[in-house]
């Protein structure tokens, strides 16, 4: 019943995503005006200060931490709560539409290039990042579930089961553990492959 939950969640999951990510592009597609014409984002003046900036790993390291670890711990937060499965499906349908938003702009504006642009903003610590925050929203799903949807005898045991919490427990810090070797990687190596791919731009 488990691997059935996973295997379920798993596909809820993508078909947020693609769902977002295809509201995204469709976005951009239909506000070309505003996204492209009249818009800043990704324009000649951002990447100018992009090329022209040198950030410090010891500097940026701070930034990404502080957001990348709010972002999972409100995850977990809210996976405790009632409304923790829309909100947290309401999450992975934003992280698809702002990623199909930042794709489809890319694209418009610098045709291939773009796409070599978003790669180098995501590598290497989408590598790491990507599967942290995967398991981060099973992590989330499951919790919820057992608090607020036993369907058995044994899942409602679970939920006053010391064994629960301390397996939970030390899932979470694994997966933050993760996300923390992503976000070393995200101000520590990422800056200097962004920097070389800017040349050509």
């Amino acid at each position: 019943m488990r691997r059935q939950f996973g295997i379920k969640n798993g596909y809820h999951m993508a078909y947020l995503f693609m769902i977002g990510l295809f509201m995204g592009i469709l976005l951009v597609n239909f506000g070309h005006d505003t996204w492209i014409k009249n818009g800043s984002l990704l324009g000649a003046e951002m990447m100018s200060r992009l090329k022209n900036s040198r950030p410090v790993g010891e500097g940026l390291v701070g930034y990404v931490l502080r957001h990348r670890l709010f972002t999972g711990c409100l995850l977990c937060l809210v996976s405790t709560t009632l409304i923790g499965m829309p909100l947290l499906c309401a999450y992975i349908c934003y992280t698809g539409l702002s990623a199909g938003c930042l794709l489809s702009v890319a694209v418009v504006r610098y045709g291939i290039r773009g796409l070599v642009f978003m790669a180098a903003v995501l590598f290497p610590q989408a590598l790491l990042l990507v599967p942290a925050y995967i398991l981060l929203f099973f992590w989330a799903a499951e919790v919820n579930r057992t608090l607020y949807a036993p369907g058995n005898r044994l899942e409602g045991y679970e939920r006053y089961s010391r064994h629960f919490y301390l397996k939970k427990g030390a899932q979470i810090i694994g997966i933050m553990a993760v996300v923390i070797m992503g976000c070393l990687l995200e101000s520590y190596v990422n800056p200097g492959i962004l920097h070389f791919v800017l040349k050509i731009f």
